[in-house]
């Protein structure tokens, strides 16, 4: 099920009305477990075994944690890794490392006939396993304590809302919410309404209109001028951020209905001035577990300068080999460790004075992003080195023969979203309108638009769900 098509809108409604009817909090969270489980088990059935036995292991763990001595305590953390990294790495990567490997091989003259699997990639497996994972770590590092209850925990790891595609919660924050009794509040539920028809715009009007202009411009690149793949890729870095940060705007809106909170994902990436606080603003949940889970343990920046750009370096390439199976997203992590790495020594020179505009600053980091995302987007390295070959060799040959491609309301819906963005700053959505006739009417013209064009083209799965 998807938050963008009308099961969902039914479904819904008849999980709000029957959780608020129920009189304790472990009957809501059995009923949210049952909705979870419905939400996630109508694209297939099957793989909710996966989440069940994910959840019963790191559940089962975590007492074992409490319980055993500090010898122990290491394989039993041992087994959680094993387990939910085993499970992603046969579903997810299996395939990738079996080509890859022939490949290799064949290279230096060597036949390997192991053939691939026809594996089916359960969605939303890369975000539950890293959400139970934590939770089996973090007991382990003695930061949390571990449930005794079982349905609060399935709960947790379920939870409908993030559940295929984040954001990515810690147990300290999420878990918790789950115990307490908690009584209706009519303003954050209205909040989160808001949040909702936010997120919708964003993933319905602009992210899916985008996506066809974009797909038609990368499935034809050869024969486009250069700057019309310069906009193509200005196209995709919109429609992957409109897609997502709307997915994660509808997670945390439908959350609030049920009285819950969960973090906040998206900081407006693109009116970042460096490349560390582009990654402070883009996906917070999984640039913060990385750093959590991964460039810490590494040594962070402790143990000298060449250590810390080792460990920035391997955090940012696992990071891509996250998001896929494929050495495209390899090469996106790792141009984001080329781009991070050299503004961390500068940061480190306390003689560097030199100022540059902030605007100049937004100018430069958007557009080395978006050469990153080049990569994210093609299907190959190949493919993704001819696009940007293409594209600024030819700028650089012609240098004035920009021309806009179709889609002149598309490019206004961008640059409307851009203005929108700048003016709100803090605030999660920009329906925060006196008076009040004003915002009703700007609500139901929303509404409206976001209807058609959701009955104009048929629904879309959200770009992360692959992941």
């Amino acid at each position: 099920m998807i938050f963008n098509s009308y099961t969902f809108y039914i479904f819904l409604p008849i999980v709000f009305l029957i959780f608020w009817r129920l009189p304790k909090q472990e009957y809501r969270n059995a009923w949210l477990l049952i909705a979870s489980y419905v939400f996630y088990g109508w694209w297939d059935w099957r793989f909710l075994s996966l989440i069940i036995a994910s959840s019963f292991w790191d559940f089962w763990v975590g007492i074992r944690l409490e319980q055993a001595d500090f010898k122990q305590k290491k394989y039993w953390v041992a087994s959680s890794l094993i387990f939910n990294l085993g499970l992603l790495g046969y579903f997810k990567y299996h395939n990738f490392f079996t080509e890859s490997l022939k490949e290799l091989l064949f290279s230096i003259g060597l036949n390997f006939n192991y053939s691939t699997l026809d594996i089916i990639l359960p969605v939303g497996i890369s975000f539950y396993t890293f959400q139970t994972l934590s939770y089996s770590l973090d007991i382990y590092r003695g930061k949390l304590a571990p449930t005794k209850s079982w349905l609060s925990f399935f709960t947790f790891v379920s939870f409908f809302p993030q559940l295929v595609a984040g954001p990515i919660e810690r147990a300290s924050h999420l878990l918790p919410q789950f115990f307490n009794k908690k009584e209706f509040n009519y303003a954050w539920a209205v909040d989160g309404t808001r949040l909702m028809l936010w997120g919708l715009f964003k993933k319905v009007v602009i992210a899916d209109n985008l996506a066809y202009t974009v797909d038609h411009i990368f499935g034809n690149y050869e024969t486009r001028a250069a700057w019309v793949l310069y906009e193509g890729l200005i196209f995709f870095a919109f429609q992957i951020y409109c897609d997502f940060s709307g997915y994660s705007d509808i997670a945390r809106g439908v959350a609030r209905w049920f009285g819950i909170d969960i973090m906040r994902n998206f900081n407006r990436p693109y009116f970042a001035t460096s490349f560390r606080d582009f990654w402070s603003r883009w996906h917070i949940s999984l640039s913060t577990w990385f750093k959590d889970y991964v460039y810490i343990p590494l040594g962070g920046n402790r143990n000298g300068e060449l250590h810390q750009l080792k460990n920035l370096g391997i955090t940012f390439v696992l990071s891509g080999l996250w998001h896929g199976a494929n050495w495209t997203f390899v090469m996106w992590g790792f141009l984001h460790a080329i781009y991070y790495i050299p503004e961390t020594l500068v940061r480190k020179i306390k003689s560097f004075t030199f100022s540059i505009p902030n605007g100049l600053k937004r100018f430069f980091v958007f557009h080395f992003v978006l050469i990153a995302w080049a990569y994210f987007r093609a299907p190959s390295l190949d493919v993704a080195n001819q696009y940007i070959l293409k594209m600024i060799g030819g700028i650089l040959l012609h240098p004035g023969a920009f021309v806009f491609i179709k889609g002149y309301w598309v490019i206004g819906l961008i640059i409307s979203l851009v203005i929108l963005e700048y003016t709100m700053k803090d605030r999660e959505h920009p329906f925060e309108i006196k008076p009040k006739a004003l915002r009703w009417t700007i609500y139901t013209v929303v509404s409206i638009v976001i209807l058609w064009f959701q009955s104009y083209h048929t629904s879309s799965s959200f770009i992360y769900f692959q992941f």
